[in-house]
């Protein structure tokens, strides 16, 4: 089950990556990027470019060039990631698809899932890129492109 688009994983895992990778400014390659997160390039390319323009990662053209995290990126919520990629249509549309779904006209499952949504909601807001990177990077979770060391 996903929550989020293709997209969205794509680019929260790319972040990730690149907040784990660019402490010191170094810039990670298209090609780099794409392979750590499992991602066809040209894919790839066009989720970075729209996390470049919103204003979370840096784009350097040429030699030496490639991706890395804006300054005060890294104290991001991931809210903002999902915002950015997927808009905040999980968090107010009917998770059934209805267009009336509401508060005084629910459908069947409304009641159940909106605290669920919430609390979702909430564990966005309150994580921050760092934090995920450095979890990453302690070995307390994994994802594809990091081997913890020892």
């Amino acid at each position: 089950m996903h929550i989020f688009s293709k997209a969205c994983e794509y680019s929260i895992k790319a972040v990730i990556f690149l907040a784990t990778r660019t402490e010191s400014d170094q810039r990670m390659r298209l090609r780099e990027v794409s392979k750590a997160i499992g991602s066809p390039e040209a894919f790839t390319a066009k989720i970075l470019q729209q996390l470049v323009r919103q204003r979370v990662l840096k784009s350097v053209k040429g030699p030496g060039g490639g991706f890395c995290l804006q300054e005060d990126a890294r104290n991001i919520a991931l809210y903002r990631i999902v915002l950015a990629i997927d808009g905040d249509s999980f968090f107010t549309d009917c998770a059934m698809g209805l267009k009336k779904c509401s508060e005084t006209q629910p459908c069947p499952i409304h009641k159940k899932f909106r605290p669920i949504r919430d609390e979702i909601k909430e564990m966005l807001i309150n994580t921050t890129i760092l934090e995920t990177a450095k979890s990453v990077q302690k070995g307390e979770c994994v994802l594809k492109f990091f081997k913890h060391r020892e």
